[in-house]
């Protein structure tokens, strides 16, 4: 793997730069995305992503102007793999974060953005994307099982996704993490 999966969409985001020296992936970080909130199948997440959101198209994108996000993957309600940014560079998804003492968790982490809301189910396709391509992280940059979290659980009390919809036993069993 050169930083991209091959059976993903590519479209890269502008949202991203180089990691610290020498820093490899060592977390996966789980986060949801709808809009307009609780909205899916629109694509203007993707276009949020790669800075080609129109934010007059909606009242609630106004406070979406200017901003400058990413993530290394986003997984549709289908269950479609996009690639926005490789994974051996630094997205932008965590924000002020931290992980073990650790802060800027965009260093050390891989961001997957899912279609979804925090109290509305994920999809059987979603997580089926998750089980196939969640190992191959793994593998890759021997990321540990207890590596894969939450956006609360690296910005508690700033963030909540992927929420409680979203099933951590079902990640677990399906791709074996």
């Amino acid at each position: 793997m050169d930083g991209w999966l091959s059976a993903a969409r590519k479209r890269p985001s502008p949202n991203y730069n180089a990691r610290p020296e020498s820093q490899t992936p060592e977390l996966i970080v789980l986060h949801n995305i709808s809009l307009p909130a609780g909205e899916f199948g629109t694509g203007y997440a993707e276009e949020l992503l790669c800075n080609e959101l129109d934010c007059a198209m909606h009242p609630s994108f106004s406070d979406l102007q200017g901003l400058e996000v990413s993530a290394h993957l986003l997984i549709d309600r289908e269950g479609a793999v996009v690639q926005l940014v490789s994974f051996d560079d630094r997205a932008w998804h965590a924000g002020i974060s931290e992980y073990c003492g650790r802060e800027n968790c965009n260093d050390f982490s891989i961001g997957i953005e899912l279609e979804g809301t925090d109290d509305l189910a994920y999809t059987d396709a979603q997580y089926q994307a998750l089980a196939e391509v969640v190992p191959v992280i793994q593998q890759h940059y021997a990321i540990l099982p207890s590596a894969i979290i939450g956006h609360s659980d690296i910005a508690p009390g700033r963030k909540t996704d992927p929420g409680p919809a979203f099933d951590w036993s079902r990640l677990s069993k399906a791709s074996g993490a």
